[in-house]
This record gives structure tokens, sequence and C-alpha cells, in this order.
């Protein structure tokens, strides 16, 4: 099936003149200036300069370790602001719809009633895969997105490749799938495959295991073209000077971030190890991601005397498929030790 990003993008972003900033008319290429084009502040404090628009350094650096190129990418207030921004460059609102798939992140839905979008729900198969032809049954022309979380929040688990390609293949608007989780799991990132699908997008963040949830930096990697789309209507500086300096330095240290993620993998496993000895415990689900869900007795109970131990886990018994399941998080070596004694002071 043909992509068109023409026939999906809105007609009032197809003809919209983005703002234009001082940082977008000059951009510095490092010689010592006076900058007097901004109305700033002149006096130095580390933040009286308004930030890159295109965090042309931080965009670099990710792009060379993410292999794909500068103009595949754009960072948004987190990925929140990112997923924002594809509602509100493709779907028109009152008119449009989306497709997502519960048990899944619940930010998609909230999105969606913001933006005025219908939100169509298939939930996932009993293992938790998508049903892709419930998903396509469900299309119509005026479907602009399916949202697919892998690996997914809050089941852990990744979908099946030939799933996400079906899917891909067969639907002429734009699959979205979020990564957020990727960086824990063995799978291919689906940024290796940008070339063989027009209407591929994905979302990625900072916030998981590059642990820099409080900076609030997400990306979105597709097409040149859907790229510069989303670029005529983010706000001009999105990413403050704070959040990019943080995250340049960050990210410009690749071995720390891989020895953590190795770490929270080799606690996962440690904890795997224990779950199945819990005898409230009565199924651990397969995960890809920095943590477990499990189905318990009673999830409430269970919530609830772990809050009063001292530990504080995620109840997921109110999502479809999910009834009694806890989500646990992998902590630091200190903080799962706490965990499992807590969990077997619970058990019978």
């Amino acid at each position: 099936m043909s992509f068109s990003l023409e026939n999906i993008t809105r007609e009032n972003v197809k003809g919209l003149k983005p703002y234009s900033s001082a940082r977008d008319e000059y951009v510095s290429d490092g010689s010592r200036m006076i900058f007097l084009d901004a109305n700033e502040n002149p006096f130095e404090n580390g933040v009286n300069r308004y930030p890159d628009p295109q965090q042309r350094n931080l965009k670099s650096v990710l792009a060379e370790q993410k292999k794909i190129r500068t103009d595949q990418v754009l960072l948004g207030n987190g990925s929140d602001e990112v997923l924002d921004l594809l509602f509100r460059a493709f779907c028109e609102p009152g008119e449009d719809n989306i497709i997502t798939l519960p048990p899944t992140y619940g930010m998609y839905k909230v999105l969606a009633d913001i933006n005025n979008i219908e939100n169509r729900e298939v939930l996932l198969t009993a293992d938790f895969q998508p049903h892709v032809s419930e998903i396509l049954n469900k299309v119509d022309e005026n479907t602009k997105m399916i949202f697919i979380c892998s690996p997914n929040n809050p089941t852990g688990n990744s979908f099946k490749t030939e799933a996400i390609e079906a899917l891909l293949k067969n639907f002429d608007g734009l699959v979205v799938v979020d990564e957020a989780y990727i960086d824990f799991s063995n799978q291919m990132s689906w940024t290796s495959r940008l070339e063989d699908f027009g209407n591929l997008v994905v979302t990625q963040t900072l916030s998981k295991a590059y642990g820099m949830a409080g900076i609030r930096l997400g990306i979105s990697i597709s097409s040149k073209e859907i790229i510069s789309v989303l670029n005529k209507i983010k706000p001009p500086y999105n990413v403050n000077e704070l959040t990019q300096a943080h995250a340049l330095k960050r990210v410009s240290n690749p071995a720390r971030i891989l020895s953590e993620v190795n770490e929270i993998l080799e606690q996962k496993r440690l904890l795997l190890s224990v779950l199945p000895k819990i005898d409230f415990v009565t199924e651990i689900y397969p995960s890809d991601a920095n943590f477990i869900l499990a189905k318990v007795d009673d999830a409430t109970k269970r919530y609830n005397e772990l809050l009063q131990l001292g530990v504080v886990v995620r109840n997921r018994s109110t999502q479809p498929l999910c009834e009694n399941t806890l989500r646990f998080t992998i902590g630091t070596k200190d903080e799962n030790i706490k965990l499992v004694t807590a969990l077997k002071s619970l058990s019978k």
C-alpha cells in the first residue's frame, strides 16, 4: 500500500509558515560575536541567551550513536510533546481517529482526548501481541496513526517483527513505534528500518536507560520529510539550554550508560530468580524492559502491604488483560534487596 505524506498532513499545517527566531536566522559558526539580535539580557550567567532551537550539537551526537542523519531527528520536551506534535500535524480535530492497543501507555489516549481525536482501541491478544487483522479492520479513511509500544508498557514484552511489518505495509497512515524501553532489549530498534517504510515514526526517550527523566527530553526519529513537518509546528525553543547541556554531557559518556543498563539487567535477572518462589505470585510475564509485570493473588492487598514496608510498586489491575498484576521497576542492588526482603516477609 502506497503512503502519501501529503494526504495525511493537515491542510492548515501544509501552508503554515513557522516562526523564525533570531537563532534560526543567524547560526553561530563558533566565531566570537556580539549578539544584539534577540533582545536578551547581555550579562552572562549561563542561561541569559536563547538556546539553539534545533539542538544541533546534541542531535549530532545522538544521530551518530543511533546511525541516522540529524535531519531525521526531532527533540521535544519529553516524549509527550513529541507525541502531541504528531497529533497536531496529522490529525484533524473532530474528524480523524487513531488506533491504540491496550494495555498500553496511557498518554496516547489522553493526547487523543486533548486534541479531540477519536481513539479506537484494539486489545492485544492473550499473549500480549497485536491482533493485526482486527487492527486493520478498524481502519477507515480518517485513521491517521496506529500507536505501538514495543517493548510494551505495562506488559514488558516486545511485539513480533512480522506483526509490525504487516501494519506498516497495509496501512497508509503513520505507524508510531514507541521505543521508550528499547535500550533494555535485545531487539533491533526500528530506526534501522526507516529506509524501508516511509510511514514509520519511532519515538525514544532519555528518561529510562539514559537516566534523565527529570530533564524531560523525548526523541522522534523518522524520514526527513516527516521531521520537517513536525519542525514547522514545534515551539521555537522547546528544549531549554540546561536540558541540552545536561543531555549532551550525559550522552557523550555511552560507556557509563551501558554500565548502568547492564547493572539494571543483572538486577532484573536476580529478581526473576526470586519471584517464582513467592507463593502469592501466580504468573511472571516476559519482559524486554526495565520492569517486570507479575500476576498475584490480590494486587490491591499486596500493593498496600508493600507500601507499609516502605516499597512503592505499581498496581496495574485497572488495565485490560492485567487483572491482579503488579509492576516492579528494577532498582539498585540495595533497593532490590529491600524489595525481595519485603516480598519474602509477605509470603506464607
